[in-house]
Protein backbone atom coordinates (compact mmCIF):
# COMPACT_ATOMS: atom_id res chain seq x y z
CA UNK A 1 0.00 0.00 0.00
CA UNK A 2 0.78 3.33 -0.78
CA UNK A 3 1.77 5.70 2.16
CA UNK A 4 1.15 9.67 1.94
CA UNK A 5 3.98 11.32 2.52
CA UNK A 6 3.34 14.00 5.86
CA UNK A 7 4.03 18.03 5.37
CA UNK A 8 6.85 17.44 7.64
CA UNK A 9 8.79 14.57 9.10
CA UNK A 10 7.59 14.97 11.90
CA UNK A 11 4.02 14.24 11.84
CA UNK A 12 1.98 14.68 15.00
CA UNK A 13 -1.33 12.51 13.89
CA UNK A 14 -1.66 9.23 11.82
CA UNK A 15 0.70 6.54 10.49
CA UNK A 16 3.14 7.46 7.53
CA UNK A 17 4.86 4.47 7.13
CA UNK A 18 8.51 3.29 8.74
CA UNK A 19 10.33 5.97 7.05
CA UNK A 20 8.33 8.39 9.84
CA UNK A 21 8.36 5.84 12.47
CA UNK A 22 11.13 5.39 15.35
CA UNK A 23 12.72 2.71 16.62
CA UNK A 24 10.55 0.16 18.71
CA UNK A 25 11.95 -2.50 17.40
CA UNK A 26 11.73 -4.97 20.20
CA UNK A 27 8.06 -4.48 20.91
CA UNK A 28 7.36 -4.80 17.53
CA UNK A 29 9.28 -8.07 17.21
CA UNK A 30 7.23 -8.92 20.71
CA UNK A 31 4.02 -8.48 18.86
CA UNK A 32 4.76 -10.16 15.89
CA UNK A 33 5.75 -13.27 17.64
CA UNK A 34 2.91 -12.95 19.75
CA UNK A 35 0.30 -13.26 16.91
CA UNK A 36 2.75 -15.58 15.14
CA UNK A 37 1.85 -18.03 17.78
CA UNK A 38 -2.02 -17.51 17.98
CA UNK A 39 -1.71 -15.36 21.42
CA UNK A 40 -3.13 -12.32 21.84
CA UNK A 41 -1.57 -8.89 23.65
CA UNK A 42 -2.90 -6.33 26.08
CA UNK A 43 -0.65 -3.36 25.06
CA UNK A 44 -0.30 -0.61 28.18
CA UNK A 45 0.59 2.86 27.90
CA UNK A 46 -0.18 6.14 28.76
CA UNK A 47 -1.75 7.86 26.49
CA UNK A 48 -0.22 10.15 23.69
CA UNK A 49 3.07 7.88 24.17
CA UNK A 50 2.61 6.11 21.23
CA UNK A 51 0.97 2.99 21.09
CA UNK A 52 -1.84 3.74 18.47
CA UNK A 53 1.45 4.64 16.18
CA UNK A 54 2.79 1.43 17.29
CA UNK A 55 -0.56 -0.62 16.19
CA UNK A 56 -0.78 0.80 12.83
CA UNK A 57 3.35 0.49 12.58
CA UNK A 58 2.59 -3.70 12.91
CA UNK A 59 -0.40 -3.61 11.09
CA UNK A 60 1.77 -1.50 8.16
CA UNK A 61 4.33 -4.63 8.43
CA UNK A 62 1.79 -7.71 8.42
CA UNK A 63 -0.96 -6.03 5.65
CA UNK A 64 0.02 -8.95 3.37
CA UNK A 65 0.02 -11.85 5.89
CA UNK A 66 -3.34 -10.83 7.84
CA UNK A 67 -6.76 -8.86 7.78
CA UNK A 68 -5.81 -5.74 9.88
CA UNK A 69 -8.49 -4.30 11.66
CA UNK A 70 -8.29 -1.30 14.15
CA UNK A 71 -10.99 0.96 16.58
CA UNK A 72 -10.93 3.04 19.15
CA UNK A 73 -13.95 2.25 21.44
CA UNK A 74 -13.08 5.16 23.81
CA UNK A 75 -16.48 7.03 22.31
CA UNK A 76 -18.56 4.07 22.61
CA UNK A 77 -20.83 4.20 25.76
CA UNK A 78 -23.07 0.64 25.23
CA UNK A 79 -22.35 -2.38 23.88
CA UNK A 80 -24.75 -1.21 21.15
CA UNK A 81 -21.89 1.74 20.37
CA UNK A 82 -19.07 -1.79 20.59
CA UNK A 83 -21.08 -3.26 17.91
CA UNK A 84 -21.80 -0.85 16.01
CA UNK A 85 -17.67 0.10 16.33
CA UNK A 86 -16.27 -3.11 15.58
CA UNK A 87 -18.18 -3.31 12.47
CA UNK A 88 -17.88 0.39 10.97
CA UNK A 89 -14.13 -0.53 11.78
CA UNK A 90 -14.40 -3.47 9.59
CA UNK A 91 -15.66 -2.18 6.36
CA UNK A 92 -13.45 0.38 6.87
CA UNK A 93 -10.34 -2.08 6.65
CA UNK A 94 -11.52 -4.35 4.07
CA UNK A 95 -12.55 -2.83 0.49
CA UNK A 96 -16.07 -4.14 -0.80
CA UNK A 97 -13.85 -5.02 -4.19
CA UNK A 98 -12.15 -8.05 -2.83
CA UNK A 99 -12.73 -11.44 -2.88
CA UNK A 100 -13.07 -11.21 1.09
CA UNK A 101 -14.43 -7.98 1.52
CA UNK A 102 -17.71 -9.26 -1.32
CA UNK A 103 -18.25 -11.58 1.57
CA UNK A 104 -17.90 -9.47 4.85
CA UNK A 105 -19.65 -6.55 3.29
CA UNK A 106 -22.64 -9.12 2.36
CA UNK A 107 -22.73 -10.60 5.41
CA UNK A 108 -23.13 -7.33 7.63
CA UNK A 109 -25.41 -6.02 5.06
CA UNK A 110 -27.72 -9.47 5.68
CA UNK A 111 -27.56 -8.17 9.76
CA UNK A 112 -29.73 -4.96 8.19
CA UNK A 113 -28.02 -2.13 9.69
CA UNK A 114 -27.92 1.25 8.34
CA UNK A 115 -24.50 2.01 6.75
CA UNK A 116 -23.84 5.78 5.48
CA UNK A 117 -20.97 6.82 4.52
CA UNK A 118 -18.66 10.45 5.17
CA UNK A 119 -19.52 13.16 2.85
CA UNK A 120 -15.71 14.27 2.23
CA UNK A 121 -13.62 10.44 3.10
CA UNK A 122 -15.99 8.44 1.59
CA UNK A 123 -15.82 6.15 4.72
CA UNK A 124 -18.68 3.88 5.75
CA UNK A 125 -20.00 4.11 9.09
CA UNK A 126 -22.70 1.51 10.22
CA UNK A 127 -25.42 2.02 13.33
CA UNK A 128 -27.70 -1.09 14.17
CA UNK A 129 -31.14 -0.21 15.94
CA UNK A 130 -30.91 -3.10 17.90
CA UNK A 131 -32.19 -3.78 21.37
CA UNK A 132 -29.37 -4.20 24.30
CA UNK A 133 -30.22 -7.92 24.66
CA UNK A 134 -29.64 -8.08 20.72
CA UNK A 135 -25.89 -6.91 20.14
CA UNK A 136 -24.35 -9.96 22.06
CA UNK A 137 -25.66 -12.06 19.20
CA UNK A 138 -24.41 -9.71 16.84
CA UNK A 139 -20.94 -9.56 17.73
CA UNK A 140 -20.59 -13.13 18.31
CA UNK A 141 -22.22 -13.50 14.69
CA UNK A 142 -19.86 -11.50 13.85
CA UNK A 143 -16.57 -12.58 15.21
CA UNK A 144 -17.98 -16.12 14.21
CA UNK A 145 -18.71 -14.85 10.23
CA UNK A 146 -14.63 -13.97 10.46
CA UNK A 147 -13.48 -17.22 12.37
CA UNK A 148 -14.84 -19.29 9.52
CA UNK A 149 -12.95 -17.70 6.84
CA UNK A 150 -9.66 -18.65 4.87
CA UNK A 151 -8.16 -15.55 5.88
CA UNK A 152 -6.47 -14.52 8.92
CA UNK A 153 -7.57 -11.23 11.21
CA UNK A 154 -5.74 -9.00 13.69
CA UNK A 155 -8.33 -7.10 15.28
CA UNK A 156 -6.78 -4.09 17.78
CA UNK A 157 -9.26 -2.88 20.50
CA UNK A 158 -8.14 0.38 21.27
CA UNK A 159 -8.99 2.36 25.64
CA UNK A 160 -10.57 -1.53 25.71
CA UNK A 161 -11.15 -0.86 29.56
CA UNK A 162 -13.95 1.45 27.99
CA UNK A 163 -16.22 -1.43 28.15
CA UNK A 164 -16.09 -1.36 32.12
CA UNK A 165 -18.29 1.81 31.76
CA UNK A 166 -21.30 0.09 29.74
CA UNK A 167 -24.54 -0.52 31.41
CA UNK A 168 -25.07 -3.79 30.33
CA UNK A 169 -24.25 -6.88 33.33
CA UNK A 170 -22.01 -9.14 32.07
CA UNK A 171 -19.71 -7.63 29.48
CA UNK A 172 -16.90 -8.93 30.34
CA UNK A 173 -18.08 -12.25 30.74
CA UNK A 174 -19.80 -12.63 27.25
CA UNK A 175 -17.47 -11.00 25.49
CA UNK A 176 -14.79 -13.55 26.65
CA UNK A 177 -16.82 -16.45 25.95
CA UNK A 178 -17.16 -15.51 22.55
CA UNK A 179 -13.30 -14.66 21.85
CA UNK A 180 -11.85 -17.71 23.46
CA UNK A 181 -14.10 -19.57 21.00
CA UNK A 182 -11.47 -18.22 17.94
CA UNK A 183 -8.22 -19.12 16.54
CA UNK A 184 -8.32 -17.63 13.40
CA UNK A 185 -8.56 -13.72 14.53
CA UNK A 186 -6.06 -12.71 17.15
CA UNK A 187 -6.83 -9.24 18.92
CA UNK A 188 -4.55 -6.33 20.79
CA UNK A 189 -6.13 -5.30 23.53
CA UNK A 190 -4.61 -1.67 24.66
CA UNK A 191 -5.82 0.79 26.95
CA UNK A 192 -4.27 4.25 28.34
CA UNK A 193 -5.89 3.79 31.59
CA UNK A 194 -3.05 1.14 33.54
CA UNK A 195 -4.98 0.50 36.80
CA UNK A 196 -8.13 -0.55 35.01
CA UNK A 197 -6.60 -3.04 32.10
CA UNK A 198 -4.77 -4.54 35.01
CA UNK A 199 -7.96 -5.27 36.91
CA UNK A 200 -9.20 -6.78 33.47
CA UNK A 201 -6.72 -8.98 32.83
CA UNK A 202 -4.44 -9.09 35.67
CA UNK A 203 -7.43 -10.10 38.31
CA UNK A 204 -8.09 -13.83 38.60
CA UNK A 205 -11.79 -13.08 39.88
CA UNK A 206 -12.07 -11.50 36.19
CA UNK A 207 -12.96 -13.76 32.72
CA UNK A 208 -9.98 -11.87 30.62
CA UNK A 209 -7.76 -13.20 33.68
CA UNK A 210 -4.46 -14.59 32.14
CA UNK A 211 -6.64 -14.58 28.63
CA UNK A 212 -3.40 -12.78 26.82
CA UNK A 213 0.34 -11.62 26.92
CA UNK A 214 0.89 -8.45 28.56
CA UNK A 215 3.33 -5.67 27.36
CA UNK A 216 3.98 -2.49 28.73
CA UNK A 217 4.93 0.50 26.22
CA UNK A 218 7.49 3.02 27.73
CA UNK A 219 9.22 5.99 26.17
CA UNK A 220 11.73 5.44 23.46
CA UNK A 221 15.46 5.03 23.88
CA UNK A 222 16.42 8.52 24.22
CA UNK A 223 19.42 7.82 21.80
CA UNK A 224 17.59 6.22 19.29
CA UNK A 225 15.51 8.94 19.51
CA UNK A 226 17.80 11.36 19.38
CA UNK A 227 19.42 9.78 16.12
CA UNK A 228 16.41 9.57 14.22
CA UNK A 229 15.46 13.70 14.72
CA UNK A 230 18.70 14.31 14.03
CA UNK A 231 18.94 12.33 10.68
CA UNK A 232 15.79 13.76 9.92
CA UNK A 233 16.16 17.84 10.24
CA UNK A 234 19.52 16.94 8.04
CA UNK A 235 17.83 14.50 5.48
CA UNK A 236 15.86 17.85 4.88
CA UNK A 237 19.03 19.95 4.82
CA UNK A 238 18.69 21.55 8.38
CA UNK A 239 21.52 21.24 10.40
CA UNK A 240 21.50 20.66 14.38
CA UNK A 241 23.41 19.56 16.98
CA UNK A 242 23.35 16.61 19.29
CA UNK A 243 23.08 18.69 22.35
CA UNK A 244 19.99 20.55 20.79
CA UNK A 245 18.04 17.51 20.07
CA UNK A 246 19.13 16.33 23.38
CA UNK A 247 17.48 19.65 25.19
CA UNK A 248 14.50 19.11 23.51
CA UNK A 249 14.13 15.60 24.67
CA UNK A 250 14.74 16.68 27.91
CA UNK A 251 11.71 19.72 27.66
CA UNK A 252 9.16 17.27 26.48
CA UNK A 253 10.29 14.13 28.70
CA UNK A 254 11.08 12.18 25.63
CA UNK A 255 7.06 12.26 25.71
CA UNK A 256 6.16 10.97 21.65
CA UNK A 257 3.52 13.43 21.12
CA UNK A 258 5.10 16.31 22.66
CA UNK A 259 8.72 15.44 20.95
CA UNK A 260 7.02 14.89 17.62
CA UNK A 261 4.81 18.73 18.42
CA UNK A 262 8.08 20.43 19.48
CA UNK A 263 10.02 19.24 16.21
CA UNK A 264 7.05 19.48 13.74
CA UNK A 265 6.84 23.09 14.64
CA UNK A 266 10.81 23.68 14.65
CA UNK A 267 10.87 22.24 11.46
CA UNK A 268 8.24 24.52 9.83
CA UNK A 269 9.48 27.47 11.64
CA UNK A 270 13.13 27.49 11.53
CA UNK A 271 15.71 28.24 8.59
CA UNK A 272 18.81 25.95 7.62
CA UNK A 273 20.35 26.24 11.44
CA UNK A 274 18.68 25.19 14.69
CA UNK A 275 19.85 26.25 18.17
CA UNK A 276 19.26 25.89 21.62
CA UNK A 277 16.82 29.99 20.83
CA UNK A 278 14.90 28.61 17.57
CA UNK A 279 13.87 25.27 19.69
CA UNK A 280 13.20 27.66 22.97
CA UNK A 281 10.97 30.36 20.79
CA UNK A 282 8.93 27.61 19.34
CA UNK A 283 8.36 25.90 22.88
CA UNK A 284 7.19 29.30 24.24
CA UNK A 285 4.51 29.54 21.57
CA UNK A 286 3.14 26.36 22.51
CA UNK A 287 2.89 27.17 25.79
CA UNK A 288 1.28 30.84 25.18
CA UNK A 289 -1.54 29.09 22.34
CA UNK A 290 -2.41 26.23 25.17
CA UNK A 291 -2.64 29.07 28.14
CA UNK A 292 -6.42 29.56 27.78
CA UNK A 293 -6.64 25.62 28.33
CA UNK A 294 -4.10 25.71 31.27
CA UNK A 295 -6.33 28.54 33.01
CA UNK A 296 -9.44 26.48 32.75
CA UNK A 297 -7.63 23.59 34.32
CA UNK A 298 -6.57 25.91 36.92
CA UNK A 299 -10.30 27.15 37.73
CA UNK A 300 -11.81 23.79 37.89
CA UNK A 301 -9.55 22.83 40.87
CA UNK A 302 -9.62 23.70 44.74
CA UNK A 303 -6.36 25.49 46.07
CA UNK A 304 -5.24 22.00 47.83
CA UNK A 305 -5.71 20.42 44.11
CA UNK A 306 -4.18 23.22 42.67
CA UNK A 307 -0.67 23.70 45.15
CA UNK A 308 -0.69 19.70 44.66
CA UNK A 309 -0.09 19.74 41.15
CA UNK A 310 1.83 22.45 40.98
CA UNK A 311 4.01 20.33 43.79
CA UNK A 312 4.15 17.55 41.30
CA UNK A 313 4.81 19.67 38.45
CA UNK A 314 7.61 21.44 39.83
CA UNK A 315 9.21 18.25 41.30
CA UNK A 316 8.76 16.91 37.89
CA UNK A 317 8.64 12.99 40.21
CA UNK A 318 7.30 12.38 42.98
CA UNK A 319 7.88 8.86 44.51
CA UNK A 320 6.88 9.59 48.35
CA UNK A 321 3.18 12.09 47.90
CA UNK A 322 2.84 12.20 51.61
CA UNK A 323 6.23 12.17 52.81
CA UNK A 324 7.01 14.70 55.56
CA UNK A 325 9.67 16.73 53.47
CA UNK A 326 7.51 16.97 49.94
CA UNK A 327 4.52 18.35 52.33
CA UNK A 328 6.03 20.71 54.29
CA UNK A 329 8.56 21.94 51.17
CA UNK A 330 5.29 22.55 49.29
CA UNK A 331 2.75 23.73 52.21
CA UNK A 332 0.67 20.85 51.42
CA UNK A 333 -1.34 19.97 55.03
CA UNK A 334 -1.65 16.84 56.23
CA UNK A 335 -0.96 13.41 54.51
CA UNK A 336 -5.40 12.83 54.58
CA UNK A 337 -5.59 16.14 52.54
CA UNK A 338 -2.78 14.92 50.11
CA UNK A 339 -4.26 11.76 49.59
CA UNK A 340 -7.91 13.31 48.56
CA UNK A 341 -6.23 15.61 46.19
CA UNK A 342 -4.17 13.05 44.69
CA UNK A 343 -6.92 10.87 44.08
CA UNK A 344 -9.09 13.70 42.61
CA UNK A 345 -6.34 14.65 40.16
CA UNK A 346 -6.19 11.30 39.52
CA UNK A 347 -9.68 11.20 38.52
CA UNK A 348 -9.34 14.32 36.43
CA UNK A 349 -6.56 12.43 34.62
CA UNK A 350 -4.39 15.22 35.27
CA UNK A 351 -1.32 13.50 36.93
CA UNK A 352 -0.46 9.62 36.65
CA UNK A 353 0.80 7.10 38.82
CA UNK A 354 3.70 4.95 37.19
CA UNK A 355 6.58 2.22 38.17
CA UNK A 356 9.80 2.97 37.00
CA UNK A 357 11.23 -0.19 35.75
CA UNK A 358 13.20 -0.72 39.71
CA UNK A 359 9.85 -0.89 40.77
CA UNK A 360 9.37 2.18 42.32
CA UNK A 361 5.75 4.06 42.27
CA UNK A 362 5.67 7.80 41.32
CA UNK A 363 3.67 10.62 40.02
CA UNK A 364 3.89 12.67 37.57
CA UNK A 365 1.53 15.77 35.55
CA UNK A 366 -0.32 13.75 32.25
CA UNK A 367 0.55 16.79 30.39
CA UNK A 368 3.62 17.87 29.72
CA UNK A 369 3.03 21.06 28.07
CA UNK A 370 0.89 22.17 31.28
CA UNK A 371 3.83 21.02 33.62
CA UNK A 372 6.35 22.99 31.48
CA UNK A 373 3.35 25.70 31.61
CA UNK A 374 3.44 25.53 35.52
CA UNK A 375 6.90 25.40 36.33
CA UNK A 376 6.99 29.04 34.51
CA UNK A 377 4.41 30.48 36.67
Amino acid sequence: MKMIRPTTPFPTTGYYGPLYFCDRKEETDTLISNINGGQSTTLVAIRRIGKTGLIKHLQHLMSDKLICIYTDILPTENSIDFLNSLTTAILNSVPEKTGFGKKIWNFIKSLRPVISFDSLSGEPNVTFNVQPSESEHQIESLFAFLEKQNERVLFAIDEFQQILNYPEKNVEAWLRRIIQQLKNVVFIFSGSQQHLMNEIFTNPAKPFFRSTQFLKLDKIDVEAYQAFIQSKFLENRKSILPETVAEMLEWTNVHTYYVQLLCNRVFINSGRSINTETWHAEALKILKEQEYVFFGYRDMLTKQQWNLLKAIATEGKVYNITSKDFMQNHKLGSPSTVNRSVNSLLNKELIFKEHENDGRLYYSVYDVLFQRWIQNL
